[in-house]
């Protein structure tokens, strides 16, 4: 019997909010979720992230994500129209994202699956909830999910 074995993925969370990503990789550790978690603040450091511009060329310092979670409401860029440029884009379209937000509004659900959104998550209101998520985010696109390597 063949066994395959998944190794760990690059997850990219941009997140304005500081303990939000805080919470976010303490929730990882707590799952005990193996993964790589890497955070961008807005949509604009989220695209060159993605682009490999500026400081996010070193491509070791930076791996290529297996997975994107976006907070809709951010500055600059939100995650609206960073969600609307990343699945345009050819290069970048097949990253599974995940909106992972406070917004609650049918609006922004319908939207976000418009765009290529894989998921809709609400953030959970206290730690316990986040690490229950982070299991099962964690069960799902590691475990079960096949996800394309990036050249």
């Amino acid at each position: 019997m063949n066994t395959i074995i998944k190794k760990p993925i690059t997850i990219l969370m941009a997140d304005d909010d500081e303990d939000d990503r805080l919470l976010t990789k303490e929730a990882l550790e707590e799952s005990k979720v193996l993964n790589n978690l890497l955070c961008v603040e807005d949509g604009v450091e989220l695209i060159s992230y993605l682009k490999r511009e500026g400081k996010y060329a070193d491509v070791e310092a930076y791996p290529w994500p297996g997975i994107i979670l976006l907070d809709l409401n951010m500055p600059r860029k939100d995650g609206r129209e960073a969600l609307k440029e990343l699945k345009s884009d050819p290069e970048l379209k097949a990253i599974p994202v995940v909106i992972l937000t406070t917004s609650k509004q049918e609006e922004d659900m319908a939207k976000g699956y418009g765009l290529g959104a894989a998921s809709f998550i609400t953030k959970p209101v206290n730690f316990e909830g986040l690490v229950e998520l982070m299991k099962a985010l964690g069960k799902y696109w590691i475990e079960f999910v096949e996800l394309p390597n990036h050249d």
